[in-house]
């Protein structure tokens, strides 16, 4: 019941990060694709409100955010380390900016395209897809095509530079968490916009995307959404670890947490740990039973239920 589940669908760029990170750690795992848009109640079963994609499920935890996908992965297989010395504050810091900045500017500049090769589907697919992200992203405003574009061309140059002095990666010699989570943004334009882009102008930097590609995702089966709701019902949730309680909340308090940054869904439970780096919220469903349902500590907000 100790599997590594991924819960994703093939296009997402955050999903792309969290197959990538496991291929570099040669992790095997199962692959339960969820819906594009909501509603998506084998996922909510699970997370209880939390609707981004991807979320990884070990037996009955669930660890919502690649920021802390990351970092679990990383705990059951330490090397090759995503955060080496003496670089691995810098990559978490550029991780930051690629799934903010260069995310938005990198999905704006393919977006048109998208809808015209078809990709989102006809119509009314599009439509749905247009209200569920504006759902999500409530009251941030969209980034139009030609601010995105601008963006992204800015943006490229620097990365470009990165590479100047012939590294292979980003930060050096060796991939970091820094290349994983700026590789996805860049990935969803080249699946998106075949024809010459943007990422023309940036030859060293598309050398690198093609060493990163070459990583693969490594093993992994499909699994159907009941067998991985069934895994979690089998299943005992770890205690989180360092369960720190911080911020003046009191463990078994009731408590919700939800994303700083977008209308991510509000997950409603049992507070089992609240430290600097981690939430951890423990809820029962008659689906899922009982579950612990765990988050980064920033970009989060904890309040009492």
């Amino acid at each position: 019941m100790n599997d590594i589940i991924l819960h994703h669908y093939p296009g997402s760029p955050f999903a792309e990060k969290a197959r990538c990170l496991l291929g570099y750690k040669q992790l095997a795992w199962h692959s339960v694709e969820i819906p594009l848009v909501m509603p998506k109640p084998d996922l909510v079963a699970l997370t209880g409100g939390y609707r981004r994609t991807p979320v990884l499920q070990i037996g009955a935890d669930i660890y919502c955010d690649t920021a802390l996908i990351a970092e679990v992965l990383e705990r059951i297989a330490p090397l090759p380390s995503l955060f080496p010395e003496p670089v691995g504050g810098l990559s978490r810091i550029l991780a930051q900016w690629a799934d903010g900045p260069l995310f938005q500017a990198a999905v704006a500049h393919a977006y048109q395209s998208a809808v015209a090769r078809g990709l989102l589907g006809g119509k009314e697919q599009v439509a749905a897809y247009v209200a569920d992200r504006a759902a999500m992203r409530g009251k941030h405003i969209a980034m139009g095509q030609a601010e995105a574009d601008a963006c992204l061309s800015e943006y490229l140059c620097r990365l470009e530079d990165m590479l100047a002095d012939g590294s292979p990666y980003l930060l050096g010699e060796c991939a970091t968490y820094a290349d994983f989570a700026i590789y996805p943004p860049l990935w969803y334009v080249r699946r998106i916009r075949p024809e010459p882009s943007l990422l023309r102008q940036a030859p060293k930097l598309q050398a690198w995307m093609d060493r990163i590609a070459q990583i693969g995702h490594h093993r992994h089966d499909p699994l159907s959404a009941e067998q991985a709701l069934a895994r979690a019902r089998a299943s005992t949730a770890q205690p989180p670890s360092g369960a720190a309680l911080e911020g003046g909340f009191a463990r078994g308090a009731r408590v919700r947490v939800s994303a700083l940054d977008a209308n991510a869904g509000t997950v409603e439970g049992e507070l089992l740990a609240c430290g600097a780096n981690a939430l951890a919220v423990r809820r029962d469903d008659p689906r899922a039973g009982q579950v612990v349902v765990h988050f980064p500590r920033a970009g989060y907000i904890l309040s009492q239920a």
